[in-house]
Order: structure tokens, then sequence, then C-alpha cells
């Protein structure tokens, strides 16, 4: 496939009237070539975005434990221009998760785009910061439940309070399988998150969320993800779940190599306002914002993930170039996932088209 006069937008890489060769499923040329099969009229040609924290879409939920709704959610999200996605759990029954991650086993090979492993939020999380997060289920890290699961169906991302009993021995056998630890729903103060990272904890879930603010005398999880460089940080560019204010100090203090933009969608994402459930508690959703009705924690997101990007530019007035790493590039290097991330030869041919608006027109996986 020859692609022809498009605005081609990589990390730190920006070209108008740009052409790209494809064969075999991956970049062969980046140029200046007329004519072929595929003329974008000037669209913006960006690499797929890799979304590692999406629980759902149109209805459906990873927790469903269902092949049909994974295939929904996985559709839906190449519809907002996701090419590598995260299936992400909740908090749930030790058997419900071994049924979660055995549906993932049966549904990934035939998905129609990447599933490169699951991110596991919860259950081994302060029930003080459950959150959304069902306090019901919640438990102390089980180093056992960790790896039967990961056995049947990777585990690429497990999220966790580390303060928590057994979580320092968790961390370090996580990082043993391969396993990325990032703290979520938690409670610790700087002292024990700097712990963390050195029993091998390496990110931030949802920043800002469910973990302690900071203080002049006490800088706590959020505190540690503006100071600590080694940190990366999920961020839900909605509006909703940080100010526009602290996204752009996150934006002006954070490297960009560090930064992760995420969706964390539910099942309402894609779906009108009303009532749904997430992880068994009731839901309610009033434009676009969804929050728990027993005590109006917020539940997820709707958000889209290309209005995440486009949130982020008019926020910083950044050029795109310098924050589609944010979407794809960085993610990329997180899981160790080789030729995805770039627009350049030897990259796989995961690609989107979107127009100045910010919105979808094409979705091509390995060139298709």
């Amino acid at each position: 496939m020859l692609i022809t006069n498009a605005h081609l937008i990589s990390p730190g890489f920006e070209k108008q009237g740009a052409s790209v060769v494809i064969e075999g499923g991956e970049i062969l040329e980046v140029g200046e070539r007329t004519g072929g099969d595929l003329d974008l009229a000037g669209k913006m040609l960006l690499p797929g975005f890799i979304d590692i924290h999406a629980h759902g879409a149109a209805g459906a939920d990873v927790c469903d434990a269902c092949p049909a709704s994974l295939e929904l959610i996985a559709q839906t999200k190449l519809k907002e221009g996701v090419t590598t996605w995260l299936p992400t759990t909740l908090t749930q029954p030790a058997e419900q998760l071994v049924k979660i991650s055995k549906a993932l086993r049966e549904w990934a090979p035939t998905a129609p785009l990447n599933v490169p492993g699951m991110h596991l939020e919860g259950p081994f999380i302060n029930a003080e910061q459950a959150g959304a997060q069902n306090p019901d289920f919640v438990r102390d890290p089980d180093v056992d439940e960790l790896r039967e699961l990961h056995q049947i169906f990777p585990v690429k991302i497990l999220s966790l309070a580390p303060e928590l009993p057994g979580a320092s021995q968790l961390i370090r056998e996580a990082m043993a399988m391969g396993i990325i630890s990032s703290a979520a729903h938690t409670l610790a103060d700087y002292q024990t998150l700097t712990e963390a990272i050195g029993y091998g904890l390496k990110q931030l879930t949802h920043f800002g969320n469910a973990m302690t603010g900071m203080h002049h005398r006490e800088l706590g999880v959020v505190g540690a993800g503006l100071l600590e460089d080694c940190l990366k940080l999920e961020i839900i560019a909605d509006g909703i779940h940080l100010a526009p204010e602290m996204l752009k100090l996150v934006f002006a203090k954070v490297p960009r190599d560090h930064i992760m933009l995420i969706t964390d969608s539910i099942s309402a994402s894609w779906q009108p306002d009303g009532e749904t459930t997430l992880g068994q508690l009731e839901v309610e959703v009033k434009n676009g914002e969804a929050r728990l009705k027993s005590h109006g924690a917020l539940a997820g997101s709707t958000l889209r993930y290309p209005h995440g990007l486009k949130r982020i530019h008019e926020l910083t007035g950044e050029p795109l170039c310098d924050l589609v790493a944010t979407t794809s590039w960085n993610q990329a290097r997180a899981l160790g996932l080789t030729k995805l991330g770039k627009i350049e030869p030897g990259y796989k041919a995961d690609l989107i088209v979107l127009n100045r608006d910010f919105e979808i027109e094409r979705s091509l996986l390995g060139g298709a």
C-alpha cells in the first residue's frame, strides 16, 4: 500500500505532504511520493494509540468474562484509533478473575487488535481508597494468585497499593515475572512510595485519583509523581479526573517520556447517559461523567482516546509531534513492545487517520 498526501506526525517528527509505503504489514519507506492507493488530502497520520487501561465500552465490560464482550470492546476501541489494548480488570473474587483470564486466553488469538496481555487493577488495593472498586473483594497481596492468573493469560501491569502487607514481596515477584507494578488506590505516604520504587514499582495508575495528595510537609503519591523521574504516569485527560490546571501542571513538570494517556473507559463509553454497573456497583452517567450512585466517587470514564489528545494539545499548545509519544511510543517502550509507536521504516503499520476535529477516519492494523 502507498499512502500519500499525509500530515505525518510521529514522536519528534512532523511532515506535511508525506507518503508511506507499507509492505508485509510494516512500514517500508517514508517519503514524498505521489499517486498511490490512499490519498489522505492532508489529514493527520499518527501511530495507532495504545490504551493500557480500559475496562469496557459500548455496554460491554472485561469483567463479563465473555469473548463476545471482549470483541465488542475491541471493535469499539478500533473506532477510536486504539490498535493495541490491555483489557483491564476490576477488584473481583478470585474465581471471577480466573474466568476473565481464561476468556482472554480464548479470545485474544483472533482479536481484531493487538492484545499483548491484561492490566490487573486490584484486588490488592487499600479498601479505604477503593473509589469505584468494590471493597467487598479487596484482599492482601497474594503471589500465588498473581502467578496463577499470569500463567493463564499474561499480566502486563499490576495496579496495587504498595503499603499493604506483602506488597513489597509481590512487587519483587511481579518484576521477576516481567510484570510492571503500578501504585493505585493507595494511602501510601512519600517514604512508602519511594521504598516501593526500590522494590521495582514503575508507574502510577490514573495519576491523581485514589492516591494520597500533596501537602507541603508530606509529598504523598501525587508529589512523588511530580518529583521522581523514574515513575511513569497514567493520565486521564477528560478534564474531570484531573482539572485542566492540573493537566497543565503535569505537562509543565513531568518529562514527556514519563506520561502515558489512558481512557480508563467503562461500559458506558460510546453509550448515552443513564445507569449502568461497574464491578457490581451501581453507576450513574450524567453529561458523560460516570459516578457511583452510593457515594459519588468517579467510576472510570467515558472518554474516547483521541479526545484526550485533543484536550492536551489545546491546553498546552505544544506541537503534536511532541505530544504523540504519550499516546503510543511511551506505552510501547514500557511494555517492551517492539516496532510500535513510531512511523518509521521497520515499524509495524499500525496507523490511524485523524481529521482536524480529532475524529478517527481510518484505523490500520499491520496495514490492513
